[in-house]
């Protein structure tokens, strides 16, 4: 283990900067204390999606920790080796699966054996990536750097009901170098709505103003009925498959807002995507700096600079001796490089 003590100041951003500390303390070996967490939030301290990937990280490594509880601004966590196994990790809220995997998934991958990973809470979640970002865009780009990961959907869980679980199998694998420059050509795009315990008409509505504002055919547009027990939720998920890449963009359906204005929102994230001609979008680019640090380099471009990945890049920096460079390419977007 590494006894120098990494102290980080969690006011310079959100969630994100404790799950990444949370996932470099635990593969460096190296003592973290964190204060003023999600400072700048409207709820400062840990929720309940925080606290589960504190306690699943300490269960997986046996770790030390101090003020680990709601609401805690600050907090310690000393880790020990990484342990693979089965492990079963309850949210108890609708608070995202997705966020305590990404938390865990980077640290299980060099864990000592492999390891059956099982999370309830919230699947789709307004706050963080749905299931099927994971499942088509984020994980086969880690399984292109060389990861040995399988995820399955076990049931949907929407805001603020949860009782969602998601299932994922890790074997240990090293991580190899990933370069995006572009996305490469469009070979494939659909739209998904999803609802439980909506009415019928929203789907539609949704569909119709993203086949009006993309120019989609209707065979590119699909709304999925889920068992009404499960809502009430909707999301809207639209998806862009290109040669390098694929993009899953989301938006939530919320009561007083207009099912053309869910559409709008999804359709927005797209479109600036699609033209700034960058490689990924804010979140995935966000979520792959990670993997790359681990892999020791890697390149992507993204539209612009965004808190999140601000953030995330200066916590990587205090933990891992690593050059990360950002700056604009040809086409005027920021191309982010990593290396040793």
């Amino acid at each position: 283990m590494n006894t120098d003590l990494i102290e980080l100041d969690g006011a310079i951003g959100g969630g994100q900067i404790l799950r990444s500390a949370l996932s470099l303390s635990m593969i460096t070996g190296t003592p973290l204390r964190i204060q003023n967490i999600r400072a700048k939030r409207s709820r400062p301290g840990l929720l309940r999606q925080h606290l589960t990937a504190v306690t699943a990280a300490a269960q997986i490594t046996s770790a030390r920790t101090e003020g680990v509880e709601i609401g805690s601004q600050s907090l310690s966590f000393v880790p020990g080796a990484i342990r693979g196994g089965d492990y079963h990790f309850a949210i108890g809220t609708a608070g995202s699966c997705s966020l305590v995997l990404q938390t865990l998934l980077p640290a299980l991958l060099r864990a000592d054996r492999p390891s059956q990973l099982r999370i309830s809470g919230g699947t789709h979640n307004p706050l963080a990536p749905p299931f099927e970002f994971l499942e088509r865009a984020w994980l086969p780009l880690l399984r292109r750097m060389g990861a040995q990961v399988e995820i399955r959907l076990l049931r949907h869980g929407f805001a603020p009901a949860g009782g969602g679980e998601i299932a994922l199998q890790v074997t240990p694998s090293a991580l190899k170098p990933l370069h995006l420059n572009t996305p490469g050509e469009i070979i494939g795009e659909q739209a998904v709505a999803l609802l439980a315990d909506i009415p019928g008409h929203v789907a539609e509505r949704e569909l119709a103003r993203v086949g009006k504002r993309l120019k989609w055919p209707e065979e590119s547009l699909k709304g999925v009925w889920l068992e009404r027990e499960i809502g009430p939720g909707n999301v809207l998920l639209l998806e862009i498959a290109c040669e390098n890449l694929t993009e899953v963009f989301s938006s939530f359906g919320q009561n007083g807002v207009r099912a053309e204005q869910v559409a709008d929102r999804a359709v927005d994230q797209a479109r600036e995507w699609l033209h700034s001609r960058a490689a990924v979008a804010e979140h995935l680019a966000d979520q792959l700096l990670l993997p790359m640090a681990l892999a020791g380099g890697g390149s992507f471009s993204t539209p612009r600079m965004s808190e999140h990945l601000s953030s995330n890049i200066e916590v990587i920096r205090r933990f891992l001796p690593l050059d990360i460079r950002c700056r604009k390419n040809d086409r005027g977007a920021l191309l982010v490089e990593m290396s040793r």
